[in-house]
């Protein structure tokens, strides 16, 4: 691994020319390095990838998978020197192509989906709840292994609503979707 150059703050500019294999999300300019997730993560995030992808084929929203940096706050015409946000969600989608570049989604996805570990769920709860709400992420939803369900947030007038939870028998609505549906039965079986 290529250690760090010592810096007060990094930008998705230094992001893209380290030179290692680890992942990082960067959170004000500070970067926090991701472990790799376990095989059930894996399995709980590869089931409701298979379930969003399939509903989503010949449709113009599209799913994709961690790693995939998503520059959050990133205006037009910033350059990657001025994004100092860049998270990588376990999934999400994106109806609006535009957003989709070589390096990533720049601005909100329409729905994040987050698959908590021990390493991660004070971030997912609290620090990314906080993010995505302030992006104007419409939809997110945080899987937890431990509980097997899901809890769904929804924006509405620009902050989180109370999730609704959903237990491992349930389906989920996807309200940005449309007629979409989780099965959270193969989810959590």
């Amino acid at each position: 691994m290529t250690p760090l150059p010592q810096e007060d703050r990094y930008t998705f500019a230094d992001l893209l020319q380290w030179d290692d294999n680890v992942r990082y999300e960067l959170y004000s300019g500070v970067p926090v390095a991701l472990a790799s997730p376990s095989d059930t993560h894996q399995d709980i995030s590869g089931e409701i990838y298979f379930q969003l992808k399939s509903y989503l084929r010949g449709k113009q929203c599209k799913a994709y998978y961690a790693p995939f940096d998503v520059r959050l706050f990133e205006e037009d015409g910033e350059s990657p020197e001025d994004v100092d946000f860049v998270l990588q969600p376990d999934l999400m989608v994106v109806c609006d192509k535009n957003k989709v570049d070589r390096h990533g989604v720049h601005g909100a996805p329409d729905l994040v989906v987050e698959v908590l570990s021990p390493a991660t769920a004070r971030y997912d709860k609290i620090i990314k709840l906080s993010l995505y709400q302030r992006a104007g992420v419409p939809e997110y939803w945080i899987a937890d292994p431990v509980s097997r369900s899901v809890s769904v947030y929804t924006l509405k007038n620009g902050v989180y609503q109370s999730p609704a939870v959903y237990g491992s028998n349930a389906s989920i609505p996807v309200s940005v979707l449309g007629a979409c549906q989780v099965d959270l039965s193969t989810v959590f079986p």
